[in-house]
């Protein structure tokens, strides 16, 4: 018990970190935090490899190319259309890679817009993100049937 003790006083206490500030333009954030969170309230939760897949498959390969800005077009159809107009000059130019997607992520939920969740599989884990409305779609491991003791014994005579 006292080496116990000891172990944990002898522990340093975790830094506490500075909140994410990123440096992108306020309209560009609203921009990317708005397609990011249609992404993960349309597809369940999403690990970092599945929402980054999504973002690559939605805005094609080129990020800020025109597949992107289209798409953008005909999601933001209800803004008005000066709103709108600006929207597209600043389309998802501002996500640069998958790096600066983590870190949109984790502001995301540090204002609390998306929350993380984890989900165990056997001896690994899955961190997931998901919206505070959608209820969590986990991948359940495969039950173990309870073996039957009446079948497993042999039969007396």
């Amino acid at each position: 018990m006292f080496a116990t003790a000891i172990r944990y006083l002898a522990k340093k206490p975790k830094p506490k970190l500075k909140p994410i500030e990123l440096k992108t333009p306020p309209e560009q954030t609203k921009t990317l935090t708005r397609v990011i969170f249609d992404i993960v309230k349309e597809h369940g939760p999403l690990t970092i490899a599945d929402a980054w897949e999504h973002v690559q498959y939605i805005y094609g390969t080129d990020i800020g190319g025109i597949i992107g800005l289209a798409w953008l077009r005909l999601r933001l159809i209800m803004i008005n259309s000066s709103e709108m107009k600006h929207l597209q000059q600043v389309g998802l130019r501002g996500l640069t890679s998958k790096r600066h997607m983590k870190i949109v992520l984790r502001w995301m939920r540090e204002r609390q817009k998306l929350r993380l969740i984890c989900n165990h599989v056997g001896p690994h884990k899955q961190f997931l993100y998901t919206t505070w409305f959608t209820k969590a779609k986990l991948v359940n491991q495969p039950k173990q049937q309870p073996a039957n003791n009446a079948s497993s014994l042999p039969k007396l005579p």
